[in-house]
């Protein structure tokens, strides 16, 4: 390959992530380096801004699997461009909008809960009588917004 690449330390010093972090990542298909004639992993230069993008998702809540597919619309075997990030930033905004949404419901259906202690008022969003609310899929169907289940449905 012409390009030398950066060595597993040189990008773990330009990332500030651990060794092993870089190896784990890497074993999730987030970066793909290459071997040297001395059998050294390889890695593009590129790939600073692939693991900045990881960490930052990551403290934003994405999974792992859902920053792969968002970093698999980006070009591997060079630096993306303006145009590359502004497409993944799009999908990644309109994801961030909808968690945010979601947590702003949480919060405000909380404000009523916390405290109460109850849990046995049909008003409530934890209520929750004969496991009705399975049949609506999995976690707290009511606090993330489905209308209890009624009677007649259960």
């Amino acid at each position: 390959m012409a390009q030398a690449g950066l060595s597993i330390g040189a990008l773990a010093e330009r990332t500030g992530l651990a060794v092993s972090a870089i190896r784990y990542y890497e074993s999730k298909g987030l970066i793909a380096p290459w071997r040297n004639a001395g059998g050294q992993r390889r890695f593009h230069r590129a790939d600073i801004r692939r693991l900045s993008f990881v960490m930052i998702a990551q403290q934003f809540g994405f999974s792992l699997p859902e920053i792969r597919e968002l970093l698999a619309t980006l070009p591997g075997k060079r630096t993306p461009t303006p145009e590359d990030w502004n497409a993944i930033s799009r999908t990644f905004r309109d994801r961030l909008d909808q968690r945010i949404e979601t947590l702003q419901k949480l919060r405000d259906n909380l404000d009523g809960c916390i405290g109460c202690g109850c849990l046995s008022l049909p008003k409530c969003n934890l209520y929750n009588p004969d496991d009705r609310a399975a049949s609506r899929g999995k976690g707290p169907r009511y606090l993330m917004g489905d209308p209890p289940v009624t009677e007649s449905e259960a």
